[in-house]
Parts: C-alpha cells; sequence; structure tokens
C-alpha cells in the first residue's frame, strides 16, 4: 500500500486527460488527498486546496504524487524543483511515469542522501510467467474499450462499489498506474514484456474456489493500433467470464490519431468476444458503460437508448445512471 495523505502534482497541464492520475485518486481517495500543486499559469484544477510542497508537509502530508501524463513518459526539466522540494520536506515522491524517478541523477542522491522513498508504480513484478490460457476457477469480468481513456477504470470501480452494496461480493484488480495508486496494488499491464502481458493477467486474477468476482480494468482497444497488443494480451490472460464495453460518446476518432475512426461499438463488442473465447469459450457481454460527459443530458441519453436497442444490452453512464442495471445482469447470470 502506498500511505497518503498526498500531495498531487498537476504542473501547468491543459488536457483534463494529462491529470486523470491524479484525479482520480482525488476522485477515489478523497481522504488522502489534502493539496494539488500547479503551476501559476496551470488552468486545470482538482478543486482541492493549492499548496506548495512545505505547506503539505506541515499539514501532513507523507507523498508528493507526480499524477500527470506526459510527452514519452519522461520526467520533465520543470518538475525536478518540486522533487527535490518534497524530499527536502521529508515527503516521499511516487510517480507513476514510465521514466523512473531514480534515473536522474540529481533525484536519486537526494532521495538516498535523506532516506526517502522513491517509488514508481510502473514497475514490473519479478518473475512473471507466459500465460498457459489453462482453465481456472473464478468469477472474472473484464472491463474493454472503443479506445484508450474512455473509462474503463471509472467503470471497474463504480461496478465493484455497487455489486458490494448489493451484496454481490467483487474485488478491483488495477493494471494502470491510477488504478494501483488507488487500490494500492495491481501489475502496470504497459511495463510488462509482451511475452508475460498475459500470464501477468493470470496472476492478477488467479483461480478462486468461492464467488467473489474480480472486476479486471482493461487497459487500450484492439482498434487502437498503438495498445491493441496490451488489450489481447489482458483479454487471453483474464480469462473474463463477462465483458463490459466502456466509450466516450463524443470522441470523434481514435485518441491521437484523427485518421483513424472510432469503431462501431457492434462490431467492436464483437470483436472482443471473439478474441476472449481463446481462453474463455463461454464469455457473455453484460452490458455498455459510456462516458457522455461530452453530450447534452438529453442527447447522453438518446445515446444510451439507442445503444440498448442496437445491442440489446444496458447500458449506463456511471456518473449520471449509476450501475444497477449492469449488477442486475451480473445477478441475473448462471456462472460457472
Amino acid at each position: 500500500m502506498i500511505y497518503g495523505p498526498f500531495l498531487l502534482y498537476i504542473g501547468d497541464k491543459r488536457n483534463p486527460l494529462d491529470v486523470k492520475t491524479s484525479r482520480g485518486l482525488a476522485a477515489f481517495r478523497p481522504q488522502d488527498c489534502i493539496g494539488e500543486l500547479r503551476e501559476p499559469d496551470g488552468p486545470l484544477s482538482l478543486g482541492l486546496p493549492c499548496m506548495t510542497v512545505e505547506q503539505a508537509a506541515a499539514s501532513g502530508a507523507r507523498a508528493l504524487v507526480l499524477g500527470i501524463a506526459t510527452s514519452g513518459g519522461r520526467l520533465e526539466e520543470a518538475m525536478i524543483p518540486h522533487i527535490l522540494a518534497a524530499l527536502d520536506a521529508g515527503l516521499d515522491v511516487v510517480s507513476g511515469l514510465h521514466q523512473h524517478l531514480g534515473e536522474d541523477a540529481r533525484v536519486r542522491e537526494r532521495a538516498a542522501a535523506l532516506g526517502r522513498r522513491l517509488i514508481d508504480v510502473r514497475a514490473a513484478p519479478a518473475g512473471l510467467k507466459v500465460g498457459n490460457g489453462a482453465r481456472r476457477s473464478g468469477r472474472r469480468l473484464l472491463t474493454v474499450g472503443t479506445d484508450c481513456a474512455v473509462g474503463k477504470m471509472y467503470t471497474s470501480l463504480h461496478l465493484v462499489a455497487a455489486m458490494n452494496a448489493r451484496g454481490l461480493p467483487a474485488r478491483f484488480r488495477a493494471t494502470g498506474q491510477t488504478g494501483i495508486l488507488i487500490a494500492g496494488e495491481g501489475v502496470a499491464i504497459d511495463c510488462v514484456i509482451a511475452d508475460f502481458i498475459s500470464g501477468a493477467a493470470e496472476a492478477l486474477s488467479p483461480a478462486r474456489e468461492d464467488t467473489v468476482w474480480d472486476v479486471i480494468e482493461g487497459q487500450g482497444s484492439l482498434f487502437n493500433p498503438s495498445f491493441a497488443g496490451v488489450s489481447l494480451g489482458l483479454l487471453h490472460g483474464a480469462q473474463p467470464q463477462a465483458l463490459v464495453l466502456c466509450h466516450e460518446a463524443a470522441r470523434p476518432h481514435i485518441r491521437g490519431l484523427p485518421h483513424m475512426p472510432v469503431p462501431d461499438l457492434k462490431a467492436c463488442l464483437e470483436e472482443n468476444l471473439r478474441c476472449a473465447r481463446l481462453t474463455s469459450p463461454s464469455v457473455e457481454a453484460v452490458g455498455v458503460s459510456i462516458n457522455g460527459s461530452g453530450l447534452a443530458p438529453e442527447d447522453a441519453a438518446d445515446f444510451r437508448a439507442r445503444i440498448e436497442d442496437d445491442l440489446g444490452l444496458p447500458c449506463v453512464d456511471p456518473l449520471v445512471t449509476g450501475m444497477d442495471a449492469l449488477v442486475d445482469r451480473i445477478a441475473a447470470g448462471s456462472w460457472a
């Protein structure tokens, strides 16, 4: 477990998707988030008090969390003074970037001299094995998407909460840096060598003899050429009995690839089911979860209704409708 309270770094980012790790912590571990650190000209806010590292330390913070996305997942020079100041103030530093904190000599040497922890969430666990696809017991649900960053983590977390509230025991299995910080454990799948992705998913959701559902956070999309590989590895290794398709209603094209259209939802769902059947022949789709924030409320409601008509599945928006329709479908299923 990575312990709070946290000071969340958002810097000068302007795209809300670039601060999704900090935003996810603020949404799902609010009791552990005491402030945000942003540059004076930074336009984004998480709604937390704006603090320096010294102010945060005086207020009880235990760690500075670098909860942003950067070009190539690298440390930015503007971040270094804040990191060093955090170490000087007695804070540990937590990063979800691809570049590990200790790769910067200034950070590594200061942390060592002060006895502070540098925690890199994006680090593959040792000892992973390749997947074998052998049938295993247990109940597993995987969220999949029409693209990356469409709400797979939010859907998974809200679904776990709704299932537990209904008396259907479930636990969240994190596969990305934000989910790991929220849950305190997991495997950052995008750090795993390709041959071991399905094996990592098997290790994350091992055989169970009880009725607890493992709700596994999906990554990428089979229809995003940049990240389809990790999506396929998760489909095979998760061996899911159930899938939930996630989609951002107003997205005009695959993120960052204007030449790639967003896939048709029915075609996307059918392809995910087809690929999942390699290791889970009886896999079922139990519903669709959309992010309708880019539409007017009445348009989002119409959009959900059309999906339900087209696919014959319940369609929810976690922040608008809640998750009851999906929980109903899961509760009514006959699961081996």
